[in-house]
C-alpha cells in the first residue's frame, strides 16, 4: 500500500491524550464543558489542543473569549476521524473479554518426544477444560529461538531451555536407553560395557544436518559419550524402535517410547547401569513476556499438572 511517508511520521508522533482532547472539545463545544466531562482542566485540555495544532502546522478552532468553533480544516479533521474511530472501537469491542477470559492461540514450539508424552496430560487436557482456547503446536527437534520465531512458548529438556526464560518442569524424568531384540541377541558380541558397541550393529539417528547422535552413557559420576557404528540410520526415533524390535540391531531411545516392548519382551535393556534418568521437560517462555489470560491460563495448568504428578 502506498502511504505518504510525510504524513506517516506526523501521525505517529501525534500523542493519543492530544487527540482526545481535540475530540472532547469538539463533542462538548467547548473547552470548559469538555473538562467537566472528562475531569480535566480548561488550561490543560486548551494546552493540548494547541499541541496538536502545532504538530499538524493548521488552525483546528476559532477561539474567543465567548466562543470555541471549529475552522474549515478542524471540521474536516473531525469528520475525517470519526470512521477511524468507529473501526478502533470496533477493535476494543472484538477485544473485549480476551483480558480475563482464556481465548485464542498459543503457538508452542516442542520437540517431538515431548509432544507426545505430554499430549494427552497436558495438551489435551488443557483444551477440554479450555474450549475457546486452541494450541498450535510445531514438533521438530530442531533447537530454535521461539521469540523470534514467533512462538509463546517451548517445550524441551531442562538442560537446553535458555537461562534467559521461565522454565516449569513437566512430566517425569528422561532416561536414554541402550535396547536390542533378544533375536538379534542370540547370536551377538557379549555387551557389558559402552566400549563393546564398536562390535554391534548400532542403528543410528541423524541429527540436523549430516551429525550422527553419539550415545551418551554415565557411571559413577563420569559422563561421557561414543560414536557407534552402523548400516542403518534414521532421522526418526520411532524408526530406530521398529528396527530394534526387528532384531536388526542395537537401538538408543527413550525409556518412555520403548515402555511397552519391555514389558511385553519384544526388547530387553542393555547397559543399564551405563545410562542413569535424569531431568525431564520443561514448558518455557521469555521472562519479559506479557501473559495474556490464554497463557496465564496454560502456565497455570501447567503448574498444577506438574504438582500433581509431582
Amino acid at each position: 500500500m502506498v502511504r505518504n511517508d510525510e504524513l506517516y511520521r506526523t501521525v505517529s508522533n501525534l500523542a493519543p491524550a492530544e487527540l482526545a482532547s481535540f475530540l472532547a472539545v469538539v463533542e462538548y463545544g467547548g473547552f470548559r464543558a469538555a473538562a467537566r466531562a472528562v475531569g480535566g482542566s480548561p488550561s490543560a485540555l486548551s494546552h493540548s489542543v494547541a499541541g496538536l495544532e502545532a504538530r499538524l502546522k493548521v488552525q483546528l478552532f476559532i477561539r474567543t473569549t465567548r466562543n470555541v468553533s471549529l475552522t474549515e480544516a478542524g471540521e474536516r479533521f473531525a469528520e475525517a476521524l470519526q470512521p477511524a474511530l468507529g473501526q478502533i472501537g470496533r477493535a476494543f469491542d472484538a477485544l473485549d473479554g480476551y483480558s480475563d477470559r482464556p481465548a485464542g492461540t498459543i503457538r508452542i514450539d516442542s520437540s517431538t518426544g515431548g509432544a507426545e508424552q505430554i499430549l494427552e496430560p497436558i495438551f489435551i487436557e488443557f483444551l477440554r477444560q479450555h474450549p475457546d482456547m486452541r494450541l498450535d503446536i510445531r514438533a521438530d527437534d530442531a533447537l530454535i529461538d521461539i521469540a523470534s520465531g514467533g512462538f509463546d512458548c517451548g517445550l524441551r529438556l531442562i538442560e537446553l531451555v535458555p537461562e534467559d526464560m521461565v522454565a516449569i518442569p513437566v512430566g517425569p524424568e528422561q532416561q536414554h536407553i541402550v535396547v536390542a531384540a533378544p533375536l538379534y541377541l542370540q547370536d551377538a558380541p557379549d555387551l557389558s560395557s559402552p566400549a563393546d558397541l564398536h562390535a554391534h550393529e548400532c542403528i543410528q539417528l541423524r541429527l540436523s544436518g549430516a551429525a550422527r547422535y553419539r550415545w551418551e552413557f554415565e557411571r559413577r559420576g563420569e559422563a561421557f559419550s561414543v560414536a557407534t557404528e552402523g548400516r542403518l540410520v534414521f532421522d526418526s526415533t520411532r524408526l530406530i524402535l521398529g528396527a530394534a524390535r526387528s532384531g536388526f540391531g542395537v537401538g538408543y531411545i527413550t525409556r518412555s517410547l520403548a515402555a511397552l516392548d519391555l514389558e511385553t519382551g519384544s526388547l530387553v535393556q542393555l547397559l543399564a547401569d551405563w545410562t542413569p534418568p535424569y531431568p525431564g521437560l520443561a514448558i518455557y517462555y521469555p521472562r519479559n513476556r506479557h501473559l495474556n489470560a490464554g497463557m496465564r491460563a496454560f502456565i497455570d495448568f501447567v503448574r498444577t499438572s506438574s504438582r500433581r504428578a509431582g
